[in-house]
């Protein structure tokens, strides 16, 4: 485990803690016991803190999450919290930008004392504050992103992922694609940077590099897509694969219908969200233009899930009935995940009891499959499900992929049911 903590400073906090033990024990005792000691817990509350980009390129499509997440916690406070506490959650904008994602997680910790950082939010951003996080031992919980970066227990002993990952995604999407279209030129689009690689890499384990008829890359900057479409109809694509954020998604859907390009789309989570895209599209022309979308997800976000009806009475009571979407889904499963470990914590919970209680593998979540974490794997999800839009709607179609190691295969879904409210039993 990484350790800050210089032989120098070992040495004088031993000769401290020697002769002022009894000071100390005085000290914390007048203060209210042992919970003031540990980093943003009382007696009564527990605070923890999160980077989003309310502001900046990411707003559009992910702003939404963080007040889901806090939606979902104010319906567990108005239950008691959890061990009695209320939790508190301090949402800081970092308008998707890394230089403001160190300052304001810094802050975070440093001026606000957070217990812990939980689903910050990108792929850049969140890199940015990685080895922070772990050199101050401060539990680095459920990143909002499907970098594969997460899962380095013995680097990164306090981070633990969450979504996911792009090699989960991209092999199941890619899986699909060998099942449904065999024979058939399969593409990919993706980020230019770690995200659409990984998310190729993901596709490669289920089709092979040869199985790639060509790939094409797109800069967060350049708000036109037109030459990589181009090259995409150019190389005669049938199905393209789409590692894009959603309004990627629907630049690259709009601009190959204006080019008379209308291959089968496939996208990951990340830009498969059919309300959000119906945000950027139109209503009028998005239906047509995504009948048949196909996307992935690990989340129960169909129409008829109880975590769904559950959810949808959050967002009313606590949410002020904002619009309903695949991002409400995903911002109160990660509540609810992160709830779920502070209550296997512990009643007096320290840092090190949740990463504990995280490895254990009791922590387990509310997707198609149970959360895989343990000491030697901080990953979150490994099983995805495949969803296709139909008539507006889009649903799990029934088929699921695992990815194991370097292979993917069929897998049962089994979410969880609804009890207790969906608040975790203490």
């Amino acid at each position: 485990m990484r350790t800050t903590t210089t032989t120098r400073r070992t040495r004088a906090r031993a000769t401290v803690a020697a002769l002022g033990a009894t000071t100390l024990t005085l000290t914390l005792a007048a203060c209210g016991g042992a919970d003031e000691a540990v980093p943003g817990v009382t007696a009564d509350t527990i605070t923890i803190g999160t980077h989003q980009p309310l502001t900046g390129p990411a707003a559009a499509g992910y702003s939404s999450i963080s007040a889901a997440t806090k939606a979902y916690f104010d319906h567990v406070n108005a239950d008691g919290g959890v061990h009695g506490r209320q939790i508190e959650y301090l949402v800081k904008d970092d308008g998707y930008n890394p230089a403001n994602t160190q300052t304001v997680v810094r802050e975070l910790v440093q001026q606000d004392d957070v217990f812990a950082i939980v689903n910050g939010l990108g792929t850049p951003t969140h890199s940015s504050v990685l080895d922070f996080l772990n050199q101050n031992e401060v539990p680095d919980l459920f990143v909002s992103s499907g970098s594969t970066a997460w899962n380095d227990p013995e680097e990164y002993p306090y981070t633990f992922g969450y979504n996911a990952d792009y090699h989960v995604e991209g092999s199941a999407l890619g899986q699909y694609a060998a099942d449904e279209h065999a024979g058939k030129k399969v593409c990919v689009l993706g980020q230019n940077d770690d995200y659409g690689e990984t998310f190729l890499e993901g596709a490669e384990i289920a089709l092979g590099e040869d199985g790639i008829t060509a790939y094409e890359t797109y800069e967060t900057s350049n708000q036109d897509v037109t030459a990589q479409i181009g090259a995409l109809q150019a190389a005669g694509c049938e199905v393209v694969m789409l590692g894009t954020v959603n309004g990627f998604t629907a630049l690259a859907v709009g601009t190959a219908a204006q080019m008379g390009f209308m291959p089968t789309w496939m996208a990951a989570s990340a830009g498969g969200d059919y309300p959000t895209l119906v945000g950027y599209l139109g209503e009028d022309v998005a239906p047509q233009l995504l009948q048949s979308f196909v996307s992935v997800n690990y989340l129960p976000f169909n129409p008829d899930s109880d975590w769904v009806e559950l959810f949808t009475t959050i967002n009313e009571e606590h949410n002020g009935g904002a619009p309903f979407d695949g991002n409400t889904v995903f911002g109160m499963s990660v509540g609810y995940t992160f709830v779920e470990a502070l209550t296997k914590a512990g009643e007096d919970p320290t840092r090190e009891s949740i990463v504990e209680a995280l490895e254990s593998g009791d922590v387990t979540g509310n997707g198609l499959a149970p959360l895989g974490y343990s000491a030697d794997n901080h990953a979150g999800y490994t099983t995805a499900g495949i969803t296709i839009v139909d008539d507006g709607v889009q649903d799990f179609v029934g088929t699921t992929y695992v990815l194991e190691g370097d292979a993917v295969a069929p897998a049962e879904p089994a979410a969880p049911a609804v009890e207790n409210e969906g608040i975790p039993a203490e």
